[in-house]
């Protein structure tokens, strides 16, 4: 006869199982903490030593950089846009027609630059006094002159009575070519040199030419009229 069991036994069977089941549930065992261990002071000054270093040389560099770039760009001569640079003054016979219109002077404020007339009687003695870059453009009968004084450097404006220029600030005087005829100035003006080509005319300001030496006197003119200052000295 078949083993007939009371629903009181199968819930206590059911029972018995669910726990031995159980029983092999995985136990969570803690492992111990870690021991601290403190930072080496060594270690950590070498390392904040080298972040100071390598920000301080970033640092540097990044200025260097700069100050570089900075220089270039003043220094590096751009075509056509200024002092410093190739000034293209235009035609030969423009040139001359504006030294007239001046009434002997023409400036030209971009290159801080006076250009006026060189005599062609003058040019055999020119020859045997000035350079063959400053001879490109007396040649061809024009000097370019900087506009700043040699002895402390003001800019030197032009005297159409005495048709010399003339220093407002200590009496430097020259003339026409900038020759020095009085005055505290260690020289004559300086100069820039020129590039006649094709009938037109280019002034090199990105190259000072030191001007003639005192008792440098090519052309022989002399005072044409009032001067506009007196030769001074300090």
């Amino acid at each position: 006869m078949p083993d007939v069991a009371s629903g009181r036994e199968i819930e206590h069977r059911a029972e018995i199982e669910r726990l031995s089941h159980g029983s092999g549930m995985a136990t969570l065992v803690r492992a111990p903490p870690a021991p601290f261990v403190p930072p080496d002071p060594e270690t950590m000054g070498v390392t904040r030593r080298q972040f100071f270093n390598r920000g301080l040389i970033t640092f540097f560099g990044l200025g260097l950089s700069g100050f570089g770039a900075a220089t270039l760009a003043f220094l590096w001569p751009k075509l056509g846009v200024g002092f410093g640079s190739v000034i293209n003054l235009g035609s030969i016979q423009s040139v001359h027609a504006k030294i007239d219109d001046g009434d002997g002077f023409a400036y030209y404020p971009e290159g801080r630059t006076w250009v006026t007339q060189y005599p062609q009687a003058a040019l055999a003695t020119a020859r045997r006094v000035y350079s063959p870059a400053e001879l490109a453009g007396m040649e061809a009968g024009l000097v370019a002159l900087y506009q700043k004084c040699p002895h402390l450097g003001c800019r030197v404006p032009e005297c159409k009575s005495s048709q010399w220029f003339e220093c407002q600030c200590h009496g430097s005087q020259y003339n026409q070519v900038g020759e020095k005829k009085g005055g505290p100035a260690p020289r004559g003006m300086d100069r820039f040199p020129m590039d006649i080509g094709e009938g037109r005319v280019a002034v090199d300001t990105g190259v000072i030419i030191t001007g003639p030496p005192i008792g440098t006197n090519t052309t022989g003119q002399e005072a044409e009229g009032p001067h506009c200052v007196g030769a001074g000295s300090e």
